[in-house]
């Protein structure tokens, strides 16, 4: 008997190959690092290969998505007290995000490569000269300052011979944060006559001596001076500006430094009151100054003009107001109530845009309550025996960071908190506890290396 002949197996498919990701084309790669939950994320991955480095540095439209979707981290502030000139950096714990606090790491937070200015080797620069006098348009004043090289450590911590005499100490010995920003720390030290401009993450240090000493015939002592950078957020090859506010109760000037210059360009002495030392804040490009008078003071760093400004409409007794960007970058002023404190008080958040005739105004964007801010904290400042106030530290990127202090009288328990309002949103978040004193958000900038011009999309 003849068995059935038994069916031809069939063929197995040929498998097709793995797809890596490696493999994939730059706008898909793009679409998976949006997905990144910060930026911290997306710089790890853009420098794990030159594939995902070239897919961020050849796409502006997809910076500019990223950027959309996940705002500028904060990495942790600055803190200097009136106890001492110590620079402290707190940084904000995340434990959500690993890779924020891996860019924590990495940074130079506590600025080690700043000169020792106590120290016979620090940095050797030339004293600041008199300022000419006013002309129609601003004056250039060479001013040499080279940063130390890297390898010359005696030159960057300023290591002394142990057999010379020691220096006299200065009254002000240590440097002073003036503006922290894009990524920067600038700092000025009186008694060595420099400007420093510190880049923790990049570990770069860039110094400068301090502009030309100014001298007006209707106030020669009691002046201040208030320093901020400028700086391109897409640019790599461009140089930054450091901007300087000389103002007295009479009047001010504005001095500019470009970085591949070191030179103080001097503009014209400008009549014009109201400057309320470290109040200044830098939006867009002008520089606002909100406190002490009915009106605000502008400098716009393009064309080095001051002017004023009204001011939003007091809602109700003292208030402090303090000027920023909204996400989008629009003028905003935040108006934190000072005094007794009770149910009715808020935080106003007030933009300015057009109306409906095309005039240029203040409008009430959004309003927190204290009770509710008081209610994060668990603060019953209802209670005779509490005190509970607020203080706004910056206004970045749509972000009110402040701190709100509650403190238990006679004994003075305190407590002092750093939270977060996000003016789109209207979320509030406590970020930690933190210190008195006057602190300076941090900001991580979008790093320079994940910046290129291969597409011009």
């Amino acid at each position: 008997m003849v068995s059935p002949q038994q069916p031809a197996a069939a063929k197995k498919p040929t498998p097709l190959p793995p797809t890596t990701i490696s493999a994939l084309d730059l706008d898909t790669l793009r679409e998976f690092f949006l997905c990144l939950p910060s930026l911290p994320s997306l710089v790890r991955a853009a420098l794990s290969c030159h594939t995902f480095l070239d897919a961020v540095r050849s796409s502006p439209a997809f910076r500019r998505r990223f950027r959309a979707l996940h705002p500028p981290p904060l990495l942790g502030h600055f803190l200097t007290t009136q106890d001492t000139t110590i620079r402290t950096f707190v940084p904000l714990r995340s434990r959500s995000d690993p890779d924020i606090a891996a860019a924590v790491r990495g940074g130079d937070f506590f600025l080690t490569r700043l000169p020792v200015p106590e120290d016979d080797g620090a940095v050797s620069i030339p004293a600041p000269v008199s300022a000419p006098e006013d002309s129609e348009g601003g004056v250039s004043v060479p001013v040499p300052a080279p940063a130390p090289e890297d390898d010359d450590m005696d030159a960057i911590f300023g290591f002394a011979d142990d057999d010379e005499d020691p220096v006299p100490e200065d009254p002000v010995p240590e440097w002073s944060i003036d503006d922290c920003r894009d990524g920067f720390v600038v700092l000025d030290n009186w008694s060595t006559q420099q400007i420093a401009v510190y880049n923790p993450l990049a570990r770069t240090l860039d110094l400068f001596p301090l502009p030309p000493r100014q001298e007006h015939s209707k106030d020669c002592e009691r002046q201040y001076s208030d320093y901020y950078i400028l700086a391109e957020k897409e640019e790599d090859s461009l140089p930054y500006r450091v901007v300087c506010v000389w103002h007295s109760e009479h009047g001010a000037r504005a001095m500019v430094l470009s970085s591949d210059t070191s030179n103080w360009q001097i503009f014209p002495w400008a009549d014009i009151d109201g400057f309320w030392p470290g109040n200044g804040k830098m939006v867009n490009g002008c520089i606002y100054w909100t406190n002490g008078m009915t009106d605000a003071r502008v400098l716009n760093t393009a064309t080095m003009q001051f002017s004023r400004m009204d001011k939003p409409p007091r809602m109700r007794g003292h208030e402090v107001l303090t000027a920023g960007e909204t996400k989008d970058g629009r003028l905003c002023v935040v108006c934190a109530p000072l005094g007794p404190l009770t149910f009715e008080s808020v935080l106003a958040v007030w933009i300015r845009r057009a109306d409906d005739d095309g005039v240029e105004r203040w409008m009430l964007d959004k309003s927190l309550p204290l009770q509710e801010i008081a209610g994060i904290v668990r603060c019953g400042f209802r209670q005779d025996n509490v005190q509970f106030q607020v203080s706004v530290r910056a206004i970045i990127g749509g972000f009110v960071y402040f701190s709100a202090y509650c403190g238990v009288l006679p004994h003075d328990h305190s407590d002092l908190w750093l939270l977060s309002f996000c003016v789109e949103t209207a979320a509030l978040n406590k970020l930690g506890r933190i210190f008195r004193g006057v602190s300076y958000p941090y900001i991580m900038a979008w790093p320079r290396s994940l910046v290129g011009t291969q597409q011009g999309d």
